[in-house]
């Protein structure tokens, strides 16, 4: 009787600190979303609705035209040099992640971009006040590398903003981009790119440097906005972009590059118009 006992003291003790040491892993952090990676220039990209067609003579859209050329070399980065990473953690989203060490969860996955599949680890550390961020990759096989650190980042623990570096490549391990993002209710609803690259591939001096796009919603009829600062090959210029997400029309300010502080507009066909 007495082992019985025994045992059974020693069941519940086990049991009670196994129980113990499950609740102390606690939850993993929750991932943010992956529009704190992405900026809408969905209304600036070529080849959607009218922006490509042959205009007749004597009509033009280079108001519209100027700002999708400007916006567009910051969202070269995202869908090219930075498109792998960036889809990993995507991916992430799917996945169920594991008890790593105290505070820290892990995600580990395959990802297949291109055609070509790409070893994921995604670990997050929770901290006191926020989430401590990394993403891993590894390719193997032709063109592949050893595993690196493609981007890190942190997130306040109640998920409301955030900040993102992102490294060049596995050839060129530096920062390129630092995302500054926030979110308001279920949304993001502010996003700032800022150019991080001191060198270019060939170590000289890299001019765009702190070059950044910041993109946000606001109320009214023009709901959305950019300020960009961007070197135009001589010097650094800046700006001003306002538009409506449902109705496309817009306009734009750039002294450096109509010759005034005046509003330019095009309307929801992008052609220029008298603002």
């Amino acid at each position: 009787m007495k082992k019985i006992v025994v045992f059974l003291s020693l069941g519940i003790i086990l049991s009670c600190s196994l129980t113990s040491c499950k609740k102390d892993k606690g939850d993993p952090p929750v991932l943010p979303p992956i529009e704190s990676f992405n900026i809408d220039f969905s209304n600036f990209e070529s080849g959607k609705k009218s922006a490509d067609i042959l205009l007749p003579k004597g009509i033009e859209n280079i108001n519209w035209q100027f700002t999708a050329g400007v916006a567009g070399c910051f969202q070269a980065l995202i869908v090219t040099t930075l498109a792998v990473p960036i889809t990993a953690f995507e991916n992430a989203i799917d996945q169920k992640p594991t008890y790593l060490r105290e505070k820290t969860w892990q995600w580990s996955y395959n990802v297949t971009f291109l055609n070509v599949t790409y070893k994921a680890r995604l670990t997050g550390e929770i901290r006191n006040t926020d989430v401590k961020w990394e993403m891993y990759i590894t390719r193997e096989g032709s063109g592949g590398f050893a595993e690196f650190l493609w981007f890190e980042g942190t997130s306040k623990i109640d998920g409301t903003e955030g900040q993102w570096i992102l490294n060049h490549s596995s050839q060129f391990k530096e920062p390129l981009l630092k995302i500054d993002w926030t979110m308001s209710g279920n949304s993001v609803n502010y996003i700032k790119y800022t150019y991080e690259r001191s060198l270019d591939n060939d170590k000289n001096t890299d001019p765009n440097k702190s070059s950044y796009i910041e993109y946000g919603k606001v109320s009214g009829t023009l709901d959305s906005y950019y300020k960009i600062k961007y070197y135009n090959t001589l010097k650094f210029s800046e700006l001003n972009v306002e538009w409506s997400s449902i109705f496309r029309n817009g306009r734009v300010k750039c002294f450096d590059f109509f010759g005034n502080l005046e509003w330019h507009c095009w309307d929801g066909n992008y052609i220029n118009v008298d603002c």
